[in-house]
């Protein structure tokens, strides 16, 4: 009778788990995606989705990932983006783990009030943040959650306004010499560079005029057809 009931209570637990992966999308290893339930509404309203936002909240998945640090230790990771680019950014996570590419850090950027600074100088890799792009009055792709940022402070955004350099994160002037070798650096064609652009993204590290070495974002073509008031 025991083994009975000990093998009935063992299949129920196993029918838990398997329709909690069901429900989430989860693959149970750590890298799944969820709908933006009431708990992380919580903690990302009026940091990174803030009361301006026109972007549906029904339009945003959360990503739970797992990443390896320089050292190879795993650590839990949260992202969230655009549903439109959430498998294709799980799986480039996902690829990314299997490889040992190293990522130092990835954490939503409502832990840092929603300050890109704040975030990037932390080496912090994240997605979804409503606001403009730097210096502009456009939202950027991250304002959408179209857009993903990877090792921050070693891959800085440089662009020259009025004159004068700007470089962010501030404390990253020593990364913008690409031409160093040093940790957590994205490459053209690095497995980083790779897997980004197998799924159609563009890489900042290839722009004209600014270049955004962290940055991978979809094209102004594909933002405008998912949301033609974008501009």
């Amino acid at each position: 009778m025991k083994i009975s009931v000990i093998f009935a209570a063992a299949c129920l637990l196993i029918g838990v788990l398997a329709y909690s992966c069901s429900a989430q999308t989860q693959d149970c290893e750590g890298f799944w995606i969820s709908e933006i339930d009431d708990a992380t509404f919580a903690r990302i309203k009026g940091k990174s989705y803030k009361d301006d936002c026109p972007i549906p909240l029904e339009d945003l998945r959360y990503l739970h990932v797992l990443y390896k640090d320089l050292k190879g230790v795993t650590h839990g990771g949260e992202l969230i983006c655009n549903v439109y680019i959430a498998s294709d950014v799980l799986d480039i996570f996902r690829a990314l783990f299997l490889a040992d590419y190293p990522i130092e850090r990835v954490r939503l950027v409502d832990e840092y009030n929603a300050d890109d600074e704040t975030s990037m100088r932390d080496n912090n890799s994240s997605c979804f943040n409503f606001r403009f792009i730097s210096h502009t009055t456009k939202i950027s792709k991250h304002g959408l959650g179209l857009a993903v940022d990877i090792n921050t402070l070693y891959n800085p955004y440089v662009k020259t306004v009025d004159g004068k350099l700007i470089i962010e994160p501030a404390t990253a002037e020593e990364y913008t010499d690409r031409s160093k070798s040093f940790p957590y650096k994205i490459e053209k064609g690095d497995l980083c560079y790779r897997l980004f652009t197998e799924k159609g993204f563009e890489w900042g590290g290839e722009w004209k005029t600014v270049k955004d070495y962290q940055h991978f974002e979809v094209s102004d073509e594909v933002a405008a057809k998912l949301y033609p008031n974008y501009r």
